[in-house]
């Protein structure tokens, strides 16, 4: 893992099982499916619900800065605290868990690479029992606006081509050709991507085992696809997931300087009155080019 930018981000399967009992370490599972965590999670891990604990309960957006900080004393987790997150869909929601962190400033978080999929595999120990932690102290932290595209920004950015635009999405999703995967609700009035955005699906930077791919190997894919960094990069998707694990990616991995997830994505982008849509597939970049892993 020396090979990233940025190599402490990222921890393997077994330095987690070496380390999961340290009193400075604070595991944490985030899935789609939360329910995953009852039927058996690595010893000593919480569980966090991304609807419930990551989530403003009445207006569509992240977490308070209070909010957050009550989070995290309930979960025993100090400013100090080293946090490893790990989850299903090759840390679809660890990387949001972590992108969320790091809007409020903490230090060491990292994600378990290959996730729950590869933990799995490997054939290691789990258990069923609920971990009980002892609250800690955290301060209520302030938002890092370097880390989070918002609306207007996203607007502006498009207007101006002031931003590189990825878009983390299903080739399908990104055509217009489907609104939203299968079996997920959160939905848009409207098909297609933003004007002038790059299609590179999430799932083309991970292999199978859900590890993610070699520093080379994703220089290319983002180079094929025009993505520079000379201009700041954007990532959307449909709710902010997605665009979370490809931030991760671009930031931590890579080590582009200015990379923001816009966590609004296409559910507020497709549903704005007058906003601008494309569909289909632009002439500089082919379905092709986009289409391998592209699922979800």
């Amino acid at each position: 893992m020396t090979e990233y930018a940025n190599p402490a981000a990222l921890v393997t399967t077994a330095w987690v099982d070496h380390h999961r009992a340290d009193a400075d370490i604070r595991l944490v599972e985030v899935n789609v499916d939360h329910d995953l965590y009852a039927s058996g999670h690595i010893p000593g891990a919480i569980g966090w619900s991304w609807k419930t604990q990551l989530a403003d309960a009445v207006q569509r957006d992240v977490l308070s800065p209070g909010s957050f900080a009550s989070l995290m004393e309930a979960s025993g987790i100090r400013p100090s605290t080293t946090v490893i997150l790990y989850g299903d869909f090759n840390n679809w929601f660890a990387a949001w868990a972590f992108w969320q962190m790091k809007l409020y400033g903490h230090r060491d978080v990292r994600i378990m690479d290959g996730g729950r999929l590869k933990w799995l595999a490997e054939g290691r120990e789990l258990s069923t029992e609920p971990t009980e932690v002892a609250a800690a102290r955290y301060p209520i932290p302030a938002a890092d606006g370097s880390v989070r595209a918002l609306l207007e920004e996203v607007r502006r950015s498009t207007r101006l081509g002031a931003a590189e635009l990825v878009d983390v999405r299903s080739p399908e999703e990104y055509s217009g050709e489907i609104l939203a995967p299968e079996g997920l609700p959160e939905t848009c009035q409207r098909g297609g991507h933003i004007p002038g955005a790059r299609s590179i699906p999430w799932a083309m930077t991970v292999d199978a085992d859900g590890t993610f791919k070699r520093r080379s190997e994703l220089q290319r894919i983002y180079a094929d696809a025009g993505i520079t960094g000379e201009k700041p990069i954007i990532t959307y998707c449909r709710i902010g997931e997605r665009s979370s694990h490809s931030w991760f990616v671009l930031r931590h991995l890579l080590g582009f300087d200015s990379v923001k997830n816009y966590d609004g994505s296409w559910t507020e982008w497709g549903n704005l009155v007058g906003a601008p849509v494309e569909t289909g597939w632009p002439s500089r970049q082919p379905v092709g080019s986009a289409t391998a892993g592209g699922e979800g």
